[in-house]
This record gives C-alpha cells, sequence and structure tokens, in this order.
C-alpha cells in the first residue's frame, strides 16, 4: 500500500503516506493509471489494486464522510477516514478578503458546510460534491458573467480549473513535490498572507511602470547624444549595459523593499 501511496500526488494519498510506518522496500508498480478526481489503479507483486472514491472501487459510501477505499483485486480490504483540520489563520484571512465574492469548491461532501458558513460569514457561494470538471465549469461560468477569476487549488483534481481561472495559485506544502501548472505557487504555511500577497502585486506593478519610465527616460537622453553626435562609440559601449544593471538593480532593491513591508524576514 504504501509503494502505490507514494505514485500518487493527491493530499489525502499523500497524508496515507506519512501515516503507514513501513520499513520494508519499495515494491515496483505496474499499469499505474489515474483517474482525476476518482482515484486510481495499479498492479503489484501480481495483485490489482484499486484505491480512491467509494464509488470508484465499486462500494457504497457513507454520507457526510471523507474517506479513501482500497481494493484488492475483488475483494474490498477497507478504507481511509479523514477527520478535517484547518490551517491557523484562517479566520482572519477570510476577515481580510470579505470585498471580494468567495466561493468555495470542494470535491468532498457538506459534512463542513456549517463549519465553513461560520469561518466565512460573507462568503458568497459554496459548493460540494464537485468533480474537476464542475470546478473548471463553474469558474467558466463566472468569467461569462465578465468577472476576474482567481482559483486556489491543490492536487491534480484543480489542475483545470486552476489553468482556466485568470490567475491560478496553486497551494503545496511541499514545494519541491509536483505542483499544477499554475500563475503562482504558494508555501500552504503562508496562505493566510494573501491579501498581503495582493499588495505586494499591486507594488510589483507600480515598480515595473516605474521601470519603464527610468529606461525610457535613459534612452531618450542617451539618444539625444547620440544624434547630436556628441557620444563617442566607446561610450555608449559603457553606458548601454550600465543602464540595464541600474534597471536590475534599481528593481531588485525596490522589489525587497515593498516585500518588507508585508513580510517580516
Amino acid at each position: 500500500l504504501k509503494s502505490l501511496f507514494k505514485n500518487s500526488n493527491h493530499p489525502l494519498s499523500k497524508s496515507i503516506y506519512e501515516k503507514l510506518e513501513v520499513k520494508d522496500p519499495y515494491y515496483p508498480i505496474e499499469d499505474y493509471q489515474e483517474i482525476s478526481g476518482k482515484g486510481y489503479s495499479a498492479t503489484v507483486r501480481g495483485q490489482k489494486y484499486m484505491i480512491g472514491s467509494a464509488k470508484f472501487v465499486g462500494e457504497t459510501a457513507q454520507n457526510m464522510e471523507t474517506a479513501v477505499y482500497i481494493k484488492k483485486n475483488d475483494e474490498f480490504l477497507g478504507k481511509f477516514v479523514f477527520k478535517n483540520e484547518y490551517r491557523q489563520h484562517m479566520d482572519h484571512m477570510f476577515t481580510e478578503l470579505k470585498d471580494y465574492d468567495l466561493y468555495v469548491l470542494s470535491g468532498d461532501n457538506a459534512s463542513e458546510e456549517g463549519i465553513l458558513r461560520a469561518m466565512i460569514p460573507h462568503i458568497t457561494g459554496i459548493q460540494f460534491n464537485q468533480s474537476p470538471e464542475d470546478k473548471l465549469n463553474f469558474i467558466k461560468n463566472l468569467q461569462d458573467q465578465g468577472k476576474k477569476v482567481m482559483m486556489l487549488g491543490d492536487g491534480l483534481n484543480d489542475a483545470g480549473a486552476l489553468k482556466q481561472s485568470d490567475i491560478g495559485i496553486a497551494v503545496s506544502d511541499d514545494t519541491n513535490s509536483f505542483t499544477p501548472s499554475s500563475d503562482v505557487i504558494m508555501n500552504g504555511e503562508m496562505l493566510y498572507h494573501l491579501k498581503d500577497y495582493f499588495s505586494l502585486t499591486k507594488d510589483a506593478i507600480k515598480i515595473v511602470k516605474l521601470m519603464f519610465i527610468i529606461s525610457f527616460l535613459y534612452n531618450i537622453v542617451g539618444l539625444s547624444y547620440a544624434v547630436s553626435g556628441n557620444m563617442s562609440p566607446l561610450f555608449a559601449a559603457i553606458i548601454m549595459p550600465i543602464s540595464s544593471i541600474t534597471v536590475v538593480a534599481f528593481t531588485t532593491v525596490t522589489t525587497w523593499m515593498a516585500s518588507r513591508k508585508y513580510f517580516k524576514m
């Protein structure tokens, strides 16, 4: 089982992998197939395993339960049941985002609806039992209404929605592991700084515009001297790389200073 869980990047599989205390060598995996949002199957030592949702392995799920079901050949072995834990400071983060339309799209059942609504009293909408296609279509529907959509997600289940959104943020607790294609990869421990990240990006846009102005003025002055014949080729060869170095250095310093306002390092 640990050999199988090692091959999956789904958050639940990764959690089970960390919990299984097995010191034996890992077994080779054959015929590995993963169906996004449902589960995966593979053959280990001639035995076929199916791991995923109850429907995927052919079992009946209990209401209000988040679980990973396991079947070996045609024999149901059991399931791992999960209790949700929320990151620290989430209520504070949602309070800071009260000026935005907030939606929660979850592939799990509605067992956590009461907790989520209490944590996000100004939530705009909440949907449960959402497949990857449901999430993608939900975002497309918002975009068809002329809205700009930012999506936060993790795992392959959210890959399509992250790509469809105007801004996709993949949240990962291990930035060295596989993360879906997205505009931003955010460490999960920094998630509650999301509002600060918004402010930092606005500062970054101002810095970019300022750099364009400085670069433009640099070239106007240099071009004026060159047209008037007062600039030697040697001086031009020296001043051009210096101008590039100046812009890069100024950008680096100002961006670092801007980040210090929000993130104490």
